[in-house]
């Protein structure tokens, strides 16, 4: 048996995870793994610095989880609502379901679970996603579910996305996600040099490349802002109207976003008007609180009460001999 497209053939296709994906958990686990190396390397060092690179390597790292981590999420746009409708076409039967909306830079997931989710004589509980991003084809994924015969739901609301249909969000989604993940992604690299910069202890110009990845990522959320402007058209089901709002991947972004571009103004301010401080931070001169000095040792401290050893004459040397 072999894959294909990841999956394996023959046997029902898997769902996409809605909430935590796999991508986001794998991400997760690998900032985990670096973020408890550092702190057993932090073990070895002694004093304030301990606590100095405690604060940086936490810091820096939850920065560079979200900026990866929100790339893969599809909670920036969500709406939930507890409705009774339609289960299947040609069928007048209607189920309790919470239906659910969750965009993301990649597309939408629609999901759809019954309360309770047995009815029907089945389990209702579905999760499908429909990609608008680069390589993938909205439509295609519409008319695939058309053809597997999803439920009157899902269908609903994904129509309201197509290409073809006259809520005419489709471009407006697909544009902005691009863009807004694109900068997303500069900002990444800028905090990677951030990272390189401070450790080469060049701390000024960290701050700037600091700054430069709180641009971007407040660039990325007006970039997906814009989507609020095109009102999505009304999903109603009999009298309950499923209204999106912004999800917690935008506001976890904006507040990263925030503490990035007040880490980096204020290691610019300690650079003009505190570099003392800022030395201590960073560890830019050797630390004065280590018990060994920088001195030279001498078993013989005796040695230090002459500057010159006196010189021997050569006579007693012969009478030594």
């Amino acid at each position: 048996m072999t894959f294909y497209d990841g999956r394996y053939p023959f046997y029902p296709t898997a769902r996409i995870p809605v909430g935590f994906n796999t991508i986001e958990i794998v991400i997760i686990i690998i900032f985990l793994v670096f973020l408890v190396s550092f702190l057993i390397i932090l073990i070895g060092i002694r004093g304030a610095d301990r606590f100095h690179w405690l604060a940086r390597i936490t810091l820096s790292l939850f920065i560079g989880v979200v900026i990866v981590a929100v790339n893969f999420s599809n909670n920036w746009e969500r709406a939930s609502a507890t409705v009774n409708t339609t289960y299947k076409s040609f069928s007048s039967v209607n189920i309790n379901a919470e239906v659910g909306i969750h965009v993301g830079f990649s597309g939408v997931n629609v999901t759809l679970r019954g309360v309770p989710e047995i009815q029907q004589n089945e389990t209702i509980n579905y999760n499908e996603e429909f990609l608008w991003n680069s390589g993938s084809s909205y439509a295609a994924a519409y008319r695939d579910g058309l053809e597997r015969g999803l439920p009157d739901p899902i269908l609903y609301i994904a129509e309201k996305f197509t290409p073809s249909s006259p809520c005419g969000v489709f471009s407006q989604y697909k544009v902005s996600s691009h863009y807004a993940s694109a900068t997303m992604w500069v900002a990444l690299v800028a905090w990677m040099l951030a990272n390189i910069l401070l450790w080469l202890k060049v701390p000024l110009y960290g701050a700037y490349m600091i700054l430069v990845t709180g641009s971007f990522m407040i660039f990325s959320l007006i970039s997906f802002g814009t989507t609020r402007k095109t009102k999505l058209c009304a999903i109603m089901f009999d009298d309950m109207k499923l209204d999106s709002a912004l999800g917690p991947s935008f506001w976890l972004t904006l507040a990263t976003a925030l503490l990035t571009l007040i880490i980096g103004i204020t290691i610019m301010a300690l650079s003009i008007w505190a570099p003392q401080i800022l030395s201590k931070v960073f560890v830019l001169t050797d630390s004065t609180d280590d018990e060994d000095t920088a001195g030279e040792d001498f078993y013989n401290v005796h040695y230090l009460e002459n500057d010159k050893p006196t010189d021997v004459p050569m006579r007693t040397l012969e009478n030594v001999v």
